[in-house]
């Protein structure tokens, strides 16, 4: 991993600011806004960027996961982490031309992704009761880490970059940096500023799209030259 990385995620994750606001405006508005207090904007992204990291890091450690059983098995450790490499690249790279086609409007994202509801995630209902009824952060915090899962291309786009990650750590990393891009945006909502991403969402649709297909690209020939090389 390089900077370059750590940027392109962070910068998915800005650019895609109309995006987030947009579909996930009315939540923070909803969740952590009505309790009036900033920290529960707080207790709410924090939440959100563990899950992320915490599936950063899950994709990421897939790879090394894949070699230790190589290993165990006799085959090559440094020709078996290569082509495992190659082909999570391969396919981190399908996954955001994808997810970057449907920013631009080229092709449809899937149905599934804008008929999800968070109210259908296991334990909401009791997290929702928690910070609201019992006026709790923990359950703010809770449903935090749920939302961070909630169907979304942007995130998925960022998933799928850290499913070619060098382990772990980088797949962590790469997510906190795709998670701290986002925060901006959605720490804005309910200022003049969040009114000018709704504006020009257009505008930041296209820029994320562009982004995850420079990403794609460089995934794609990355992999390619090693299989060259």
């Amino acid at each position: 991993m390089n900077n370059v990385d750590m940027l392109s995620l962070f910068l998915l994750g800005l650019t895609g600011t109309g995006h987030c606001i947009g579909m996930c405006g009315a939540l923070v508005v909803a969740i952590p806004g009505r309790t009036q207090k900033f920290s529960a904007h707080l207790f709410y992204h924090l939440g959100r960027t563990i899950t992320y990291i915490s599936v950063g890091t899950l994709m990421g450690g897939l790879g090394a996961g894949f070699a230790g059983i190589a290993v165990k098995i006799g085959s090559d450790p440094l020709l078996v982490i290569v082509k495992i490499q190659v082909i999570f690249s391969m396919v981190a790279a399908g996954f955001l031309f994808w997810f970057g086609l449907s920013r631009l409007g080229f092709i449809q994202e899937p149905s599934w992704m804008s008929a999800a509801s968070p109210d259908k995630a296991p334990g909401y209902r009791n997290a929702f009761r928690w910070a609201f009824v019992h006026k709790r952060m923990t359950g703010i915090f809770l449903i935090g880490l749920m939302m961070g899962l909630l169907p979304c291309g942007l995130s998925f786009a960022a998933f799928a970059r850290a499913l070619a990650a060098r382990g772990c750590l980088e797949g962590g990393l790469l997510l906190l940096a795709f998670a701290l891009g986002t925060l901006p945006g959605l720490l804005l909502i309910g200022t003049g500023a969040s009114g000018i991403f709704r504006r020009y969402r257009k505008h930041s649709e296209i820029l994320s799209g562009i982004v995850m297909i420079g990403m794609g690209f460089s995934l794609a020939s990355d992999a390619l030259f090693t299989v060259i090389g």
